[in-house]
Formats: C-alpha cells, sequence, structure tokens
C-alpha cells in the first residue's frame, strides 16, 4: 500500500504525488488541518470524520466537552471538507448515550467501535449516489456549544463552584486525559499538584469550609464542596503513580488538615 508522511501539507513533492494518483475521494480521521490543495483534490471531495453530531461541539476537543457540559448524548458525524473548519455539509450521523458515570477516555473507546462502519457506510453512498448532504445552516440549532482545545489551565478543579454537578462533569470529562487537577495543601505551608482521574459524588447538606479533605480510616477520602461531597477513586500526586485511592492515602505521611484549592 503506497504510503505518505509529510511534514509539510504544502510540500510540491507531496502534492505533485496526490496528483499523479488522482484519488476519486480522500477519508480524513484525526489527522491536522489539510489545506485546500489537498482537500480539494479529489473528483468527489474529501470528507471527515467528527466526534460529535455536528454543529453541535466544533473544534478540537468534541469529547470532553460534551461530558464536561453534562450531556446525555452525543455521536459521530461524517460530512464534506470545506473552508471554514467542521462547517462543511453533513453526510451521516449516529447518536449514542453518554452514560452518567462515563469518562472521556470510555465514551471515546465506545465511539471508536461504531466508527469505522459509519466510515464505510458514508463512502458506500456517496460512490453509489445513495446521499443527499445537508448544509449546517439549514439545521435548526437555537444555542450553538463549541469544543475548543483544552489548556493546562482549564484543567484546574474550580472547587468554589456551586454545582457538584459540574465539578463531577468536569473531572471525568477531562479523565483520563488531558486530566483534572488542583493543589493538595499540608498545613497551608506544602503544597503538591494533584490530578484526579476518577470520583464519586454525594449530595449532602454539611457546614464545612469548600475544599476541606477527609480521610476516613484507610481507604476513603472526600472533599466537601458547596453541595456535598467528592469522593476520591483514583489520582496521583506530582512526582508519584497514578494510583488508587487506598495507596494513595497509604503513601500520605500528612493526613490531617488538608486542603485542595
Amino acid at each position: 500500500m503506497p504510503f505518505l508522511q509529510p511534514k509539510d501539507l504544502k510540500n510540491h513533492s507531496f502534492l505533485e504525488i496526490l496528483k499523479i494518483w488522482n484519488p476519486d475521494i480522500q477519508i480524513v480521521v484525526s489527522f491536522r488541518i489539510l489545506p485546500k490543495e489537498v482537500w480539494n483534490l479529489p473528483k468527489m471531495g474529501s470528507f471527515n470524520l467528527h466526534a460529535s453530531l455536528l454543529p453541535q461541539y466544533r473544534g478540537a476537543a468534541p469529547i470532553n466537552w460534551a461530558i464536561m457540559n453534562g450531556e446525555n448524548k452525543t455521536g459521530l458525524t461524517t460530512f464534506f471538507i470545506e473552508e471554514k473548519i467542521d462547517f462543511g455539509k453533513i453526510l451521516l450521523q449516529k447518536e449514542i448515550q453518554i452514560g452518567k458515570e462515563e469518562t472521556a477516555g470510555e465514551l471515546e473507546n465506545k465511539l471508536k467501535k461504531i466508527s469505522g462502519s459509519i466510515v464505510v457506510q458514508t463512502l458506500e453512498y456517496i460512490i453509489k449516489n445513495k446521499i443527499k448532504p445537508i448544509s449546517q445552516n439549514k439545521l435548526n440549532f437555537y444555542l450553538l456549544k463549541y469544543a475548543p482545545k483544552i489548556s493546562t489551565k482549564d484543567c484546574r478543579i474550580q472547587w468554589e463552584n456551586p454545582s457538584i454537578e459540574s465539578i463531577y462533569n468536569k473531572i471525568r470529562g477531562l479523565s483520563p486525559y488531558p486530566t483534572a487537577w488542583t493543589f493538595l495543601f499540608f498545613n497551608k505551608k506544602k503544597f503538591v499538584r494533584f490530578k484526579i482521574f476518577f470520583v464519586k459524588k454525594k449530595r449532602e447538606k454539611h457546614t464545612f469550609p469548600i475544599g476541606l479533605i477527609f480521610i476516613i480510616s484507610s481507604h476513603e477520602m472526600k472533599i466537601s464542596v458547596k453541595e456535598g461531597f467528592i469522593f476520591i477513586i483514583e489520582g496521583q500526586i506530582e512526582g508519584k503513580k497514578r494510583m488508587h485511592i487506598k495507596n494513595l492515602i497509604h503513601g500520605l505521611k500528612v493526613r490531617e488538615n488538608l486542603f485542595v484549592r
């Protein structure tokens, strides 16, 4: 099978080889932005696979943002590539449900399992002229949500958030990558970065300050938030390995006066 791996997608030699191949159609999955010289080359166009139900969640991180925003469904979309990123005419869509406890990594794996079939079906429909592309402008969406690239700063947990659901969704929406994090303080002096991968939540009225950590016996750690508690299941203290909460607690030399911020 011929194979090209150009560093520069506008490289003259690369473009000349594509022209010689004279492709009928191009399929793009999980790739960087293509120049017009590439996507506009095939006679039947180039189509892309995107991990959302377009026009919702256009951008680089649709899986993460769908969970962080508390969505209960998402899906896959194939669409023709045009000038504006993720704005091309829609070909096919496949909707799936998002589990209430599902993380971004788990949702990505679920989408991977159905991605091949929608790509093959899209290709077959285009070749047999059995599909009518739909302009995204014709779809009736009152409020569009976007999925921009996530920075390290975006991953910091805001424990003061009044909604326990928002905190919970942010952690699972960033797990396992790029990972939600916070600063873990010891006696208000020493602090380290603390990544959090898996949590559970519990709504409960209390009068504790936000961000206070409770360690119960050797197997439970919970953090107070406005509407209740976030229970840490799996985390990683800076400089250490990712581990289950039992092992993490066992490695803590200080177990009192702990809090996050």
